[in-house]
């Protein structure tokens, strides 16, 4: 995939409601974005940044992000030049009914 585009998906902690949701509130987020390029044709991909420091570090010097602002996704949205199968994770062990 070449891509000129990319989405930074971040959260602002100055303006949470309930501390620390911002992350599953930008995941939620994330996710919606990368349905939404393939709807489109697109082809997306999340690339972790939070909780890695160096990576919301580096993603906020680069940006000037305020020191809210905390970086936790870079997807970048192009047109795919290649079909890939999805791989299968699944596994039926990892299923518990009623208990563990």
């Amino acid at each position: 995939m070449n891509t000129d585009v990319a989405i930074v998906v971040c959260g602002d902690v100055a303006k949470e409601k309930y501390e620390g949701y911002w992350v599953q509130d930008c995941s939620s987020a994330t996710k919606n974005i990368l349905l939404a390029a393939k709807e489109k044709g697109l082809g997306a991909v999340w690339l972790g940044v939070y909780p890695i420091e160096e990576r919301v570090e580096g993603v906020k010097k680069l940006l000037s992000l305020p020191e809210s602002v905390i970086p936790l996704a870079i997807i970048p949205v192009g047109y795919p030049d290649e079909q890939r199968n999805a791989a299968d994770r699944f596994n039926k062990g990892r299923i518990h009914y009623d208990r563990w």
